[in-house]
């Protein structure tokens, strides 16, 4: 799931039995666009290297422990790996926290001793200040706005959403986060609470984000067009995705003239 406090990207939903259910590619019907919900870490906003392989090597020292940053990457990845989601998809902060303790017993921290730190670093991931606005984001936004379209919000992450977009100074109608809403993408009740709050139907709604699994399955899921933010360049072969926001509004169809510019 990569915009919540990590890049954790579960590619099947775990019923309640234990089994794998997939979620079905729903037909998208055609309809009048009204509102676009964006994703919000990797998609709008970067983290600030607070929360990169440095800043768990500064923490470390804070804790006595050693975190080699060079060993970072392949820990997040081992991370993935070992800790999966609650099969209901429940916002749970001890995810988070297990989560970020095999970061860092992969960076050299011993086994046991992770815990107290992986906590404090788990409160960096909610600070406001420790993100970053990509530059294409707010173009992107007011682009949208300019066209009199509804935005929301919509993370996974450890911080309250309202509060993250009112310091960052985002024009938005509706946040929906997973630590007050429970549940986490892509559950589909994230994305209806989204739909229910702006006041339109899928038809009428576009996803914009950049995880595949739980942005763009997700949403398509419940007949939500998805746009998918590839700034990498990993799935080439996905028809509806976007290298850059600045390339949002023509993906929308969106005119100039319609834009007032």
């Amino acid at each position: 799931m990569r915009d919540g406090l990590y890049d954790v990207s579960p590619r099947r939903i775990l019923d309640l039995t234990g089994g794998t259910a997939w979620f079905p590619r729903a037909r998208i019907l055609d309809g009048v666009l009204k509102a676009v919900l964006f994703d919000v870490d990797f998609t709008l906003f970067r983290p600030g290297p607070e929360l990169g392989p440095d800043g768990y090597s500064r923490l470390g020292e804070q804790h006595g422990l050693t975190l080699d940053p060079a060993r970072y990457e392949e820990a997040r990845l081992a991370a993935i790996d070992e800790v999966q989601h609650h099969p209901e998809l429940v916002h749970d902060e001890e995810i988070w926290i297990a989560f970020t303790e095999h970061i860092m017993v992969g960076m050299g921290g011993d086994v046991g001793c992770c815990r107290e730190c992986a906590v404090d670093m788990v409160r960096e991931w909610e600070r406001h200040e420790n993100f970053h606005l990509y530059e294409d984001a707010l173009p992107a936004l007011e682009a949208v706005r300019r066209h009199g379209l509804r935005v929301g919000l919509i993370s996974n992450g450890q911080r309250d959403l309202a509060e993250f977009a009112e310091h960052h100074g985002l024009d938005v109608d509706v946040t929906v986060g997973s630590p007050a809403h429970g549940r986490i993408k892509p559950h589909p009740s994230i994305f209806e609470t989204a739909l229910s709050e702006l006041g339109v139907d899928p038809a009428e709604a576009v996803m914009v984000g950049d995880s595949y699994e739980d942005d763009i399955e997700g949403a398509r899921a419940l007949g939500i067009r998805a746009i998918l933010v590839d700034r990498e360049g990993v799935h080439s072969k996905e028809p509806d995705r976007i290298e850059t926001l600045l390339a949002l509004p023509a993906a929308l169809g969106l005119s100039a003239a319609a834009g007032g510019q």
